[in-house]
């Protein structure tokens, strides 16, 4: 009799008691019934560990798991260690997912025998209302070859998130989540489509918005009065990409490049202007580097007129430009 497939499904937790309950629900909801689902408490101050314990005792299913405070990918790592399933998703802690949405992944990956498949998703805000979308969703189930996934990413129009996607479990033999960094979605996804072993050779898309993305304004990455350290990881994100691709698929160094000068830019047009000085070194690289690599940027087929001035004015006078983007914006 053959066993049947199991899916591990795990959750970082860390003071989100507003929304734990209906991300927990949603995932014991899942038409699939064969999962376990691993609850992470990453050192949380409220009383978030104690209603995993509370989910543990209503569902054999719910396995509990409690550390000191390390960030989402440390907890994603402890979870990847627990887990007894062949597959393996992840669902953050204040969003929510649809019942169907883990049965159909699987029925993808199995139909095509591939090692991910992915949905796509929505933003939800506080009233409940519909954000506009992230992702386009495909019309239909397709087929996405690695290199042209990559390229959808470098051109800003792919989804990274681990939490769309449903994947082999031995995928995270060789190396986890980047413990300490931001965009460790990215970063890792990035190495599994380039790494020369194990690599993924496609990725299998569904239609359809199943994951449920609860907006926060006022989280890390998205409160506008803090300089979030996330735009100095994705500057590295980048560097690393440009190198891998251009071992791997030297046709998208191009892209790659272009993907690194909108890294920078958003950098430059994000820091607090007091931080724009001569003892800023990570600032001082920055603006080396579009220095550096402005005649291989007017070259670049893939970047249009408009980003090659904000590359040109951003090289020569960094300081100055956002002095007088300032001083535009009051004047609107």
């Amino acid at each position: 009799m053959d066993v049947p497939i199991k899916i591990s499904v795990i959750v970082p937790v860390y003071n989100v008691m507003a929304y734990l309950t209906r991300c927990v629900d949603s995932i014991r909801k899942q038409t699939y019934r064969n999962l376990e689902i691993l609850l992470v408490d990453d050192g949380s101050t409220d009383n978030s560990g104690a209603l995993c314990e509370k989910f543990a005792l209503e569902d054999k299913r719910i396995r509990v798991f409690h550390k000191e405070n390390g960030g989402s990918s440390s907890a994603r790592n402890l979870g990847i260690e627990k887990a007894t399933g062949d597959f393996i998703g992840f669902v953050d802690s204040d969003d929510y997912i649809e019942p169907e949405m883990y049965e159909r992944l699987l029925a993808m990956l199995l139909k095509e025998n591939l090692l991910v498949a992915q949905c796509s998703r929505d933003e939800i805000d506080e009233q409940g209302n519909r954000m506009p979308d992230v992702c386009t969703p495909p019309e239909a189930q397709v087929l996405v070859e690695s290199e042209d996934f990559l390229r959808e990413l470098l051109m800003h129009r792919g989804d990274c998130s681990f939490c769309t996607k449903l994947l082999r479990k031995d995928l995270f033999t060789i190396e986890q989540f980047p413990v300490g960094a931001l965009n460790e979605d990215f970063h890792l996804l990035v190495k599994m489509l380039t790494r020369e072993e194990s690599a993924v050779p496609g990725i299998a898309c569904i239609p359809g918005q199943a994951y449920h993305v609860f907006y926060r304004p006022d989280s890390n990455t998205r409160d506008k009065n803090r300089f979030s350290r996330v735009f100095a990881d994705n500057i590295d994100n980048a560097d690393m990409v440009l190198a891998l691709v251009d071992k791997k698929y030297p046709e998208l160094s191009e892209i790659a490049f272009r993907f690194g000068i909108f890294q920078r830019l958003d950098y430059l047009l994000h820091i607090p202007i007091a931080q724009m000085t001569g003892d800023n070194a990570f600032y001082r690289r920055v603006v080396r580097d579009l220095r550096h690599g402005w005649w291989r940027a007017m070259k670049n087929p893939w970047l249009t007129k408009k980003n090659k001035c904000y590359h040109t004015l951003f090289a020569i006078a960094p300081k100055g430009i956002r002095v007088l983007h300032k001083k535009l914006k009051h004047i609107e």
